[in-house]
């Protein structure tokens, strides 16, 4: 009776310590094991075996990313701006051991670094490079606080700051200045746009003077070549080219009193017969200038054979 119980016993026992010797690891975490108070060593994930009641698991460490809010913090600016920032901060275990045994309380130790590196490179700036920089800055947090927890065994992957917020009278005064900028930039686009217009203008003036003085130029010289031609004929014994060029600049100042808007009666302090004479005269010269044409000759009749022709001793019977 005593032998089976000591069996059982013995059973249970076996079954107690084989069930606290198996320790079954979770995907994204490790165990540290000590022994008898010592680190002896590191759990991966998924089935494993420990030595029993010497051997316990002394922390259970994440290995996955873990974010970590750095509160809300006042901070005195280089040119002593009282401004209020807060940021996140996200971070990886890559050493359990280092994480366990060289910092107590790693996400308090780690926000607490955070706090104050950006207390640190924040109070180094002023508040226009403060609110203009702001990825400068998270690099800057970044490369500090990944520095000092390297000996924990952790990476901070990423630091951002989430707001800056400035005393509310500068952000009054910010307004104003954005706005006087604001001001000051449309006054001078539209100065610019201004100037652009009056050159283009100025250029099309001068363009037109340019065509113009050219068409002047042209015509002067064809007036001077009909002269020269007038002259010319003249010189030759010719006074049809003269009274051409006349009578031409006659009909000319005629069409342009006949134009005028504001005429509706035009008296002429000329006499009919010179502006007869002097159509009289273009029309000679026209016709002096076209080549005779010589008539053609009347075709003759056609002769019936049937007729007789008159003989001339009947004619001269008549």
């Amino acid at each position: 009776m005593e032998l089976g119980i000591l069996v059982i016993a013995a059973f249970v026992l076996v079954v107690i310590l084989a069930i606290t010797s198996v320790r079954i690891v979770p995907q994204g975490f490790n165990f540290i094991v000590e022994r008898l108070g010592r680190y002896q060593e590191t759990l991966h994930p998924g089935f494993n075996v420990i030595f029993p009641v010497i051997s316990s698991v002394r922390a259970k460490v994440d290995m996955r990313e873990t974010v970590v809010d750095v509160p809300s913090q006042s901070v005195i600016t280089k040119d002593n701006a009282a401004v209020t920032a807060d940021g996140v901060l996200y971070f990886q275990v890559l050493d359990p051991m280092k994480a366990t045994y060289e910092v107590n309380d790693l996400q308090r130790a780690i926000q607490t670094l955070a706090m104050t590196t950006t207390r640190t490179v924040m109070g180094s700036m002023d508040l226009d490079e403060l609110l203009s920089q702001r990825e400068a800055i998270n690099a800057s947090l970044l490369r500090a606080v990944d520095e000092a927890t390297a000996s924990w065994g952790v990476r901070v992957t990423r630091i951002e700051l989430r707001d800056i917020t400035p005393p509310e009278d500068i952000v009054q005064a910010m307004g104003r200045q954005l706005k006087a900028e604001r001001l000051r930039r449309a006054q001078i686009l539209e100065a610019d746009a201004e100037k652009e217009s009056q050159i283009r203008i100025a250029q099309g003036k001068l363009e037109a003077a340019k065509l113009e003085a050219e068409a002047r130029e042209r015509l002067a010289e064809a007036e001077a070549k009909a002269t020269r031609l007038v002259s010319e004929a003249v010189a030759q014994g010719s006074n049809q080219a003269l009274g051409y060029f006349l009578g031409q600049k006659y009909m000319e100042a005629l069409k342009a009193f006949a134009a005028s808007p504001n005429q509706k009666t035009m008296i002429l302090p000329v006499e009919l017969a010179g502006v007869a004479g002097a159509l009289a005269g273009l029309g000679d010269l026209v016709r002096d200038a076209t080549p005779p044409r010589t008539p053609p000759s009347p075709a003759a009749a056609p002769r019936n054979p049937w007729s007789v022709p008159p003989t001339a001793t009947s004619s001269g019977a008549e």
